[in-house]
């Protein structure tokens, strides 16, 4: 058995109408405030249940990533099964657009149109799971969410068969959503459905080939959702 809680990091300073990728600016006021109250009520479900926290916290090493784990280490002070501490991966980190990191999506698309090596985005590309721009470094969803998954299964493997701790990774809604996939916690199709809330830990229960999800739930997705 093996119980985690994957957290999307809170709303952050992010550059409109840009692909969030490498982002690498820091919470907003507003988003530090809502991931300190979902931490809030995730201490009550863990006190009303009796669980604990495993000591290391997992987040991406991109810095909205480590400002939400760095604020559950804060919240759930107490509640850790040892001494916490925050460890940054890279391999949680979002989809990568590689070498056009941070640029606007009409100038990604723009700068595709200049290069008669390229064919031009199809529509809807940035949420397109397939998709990967023709860019070096550049990754699709699908394929940071195979990343991401491994570096969970790698956890998975290693943990005690009857440990009961609970373990935290910190990372962004489309690379998890992803990893649910490859983990067999979601279906493809239900990935554009489905998003996650900032700062809301969904806790899963991996047993055998059984997943039960103990607290926490997935973002009905609508028209008006900031892109992940």
């Amino acid at each position: 058995m093996a119980i985690c809680a994957l957290i999307r990091h809170g709303a952050y300073q992010q550059l409109e109408n840009t692909p969030s990728a490498l982002q690498p600016y820091p919470l907003t006021p507003e988003g530090e405030q809502e991931v300190r109250r979902q931490a809030g009520l995730f201490r009550e479900w863990l006190l009303a249940s009796g669980h604990k926290v495993d000591p290391i916290i997992d987040a991406s090493s991109l810095l909205r990533a480590w400002q939400t784990a760095k604020i559950y280490q804060e919240e759930l002070f107490g509640l850790f099964d040892g001494e916490p501490q925050v460890q940054s991966f890279a391999c949680l980190c979002e989809r990568s657009v590689g070498s056009v990191a941070n640029l606007s999506v009409a100038e990604i698309e723009r700068i595709l149109t200049l290069d008669p090596r390229f064919e031009s985005a199809p529509d809807g590309w940035k949420s397109d799971s397939y998709y990967c721009l023709p860019f070096d470094g550049a990754e699709s969803l699908l394929q940071a969410g195979e990343r991401v998954a491994q570096h969970i299964q790698a956890w998975q493997q290693q943990t005690d068969s009857n440990s009961l701790l609970i373990k935290l990774f910190v990372g962004h809604g489309a690379s998890i959503r992803h990893a649910a996939c490859y983990m067999d916690v979601m279906k493809l199709c239900d990935i554009k459905q489905f998003s996650m809330h900032y700062g809301h830990p969904v806790v899963l229960e991996f047993v055998g080939n059984k997943t039960t999800r103990l607290y926490g739930d997935w973002k009905q997705r609508t028209l008006q959702d900031v892109p992940d």
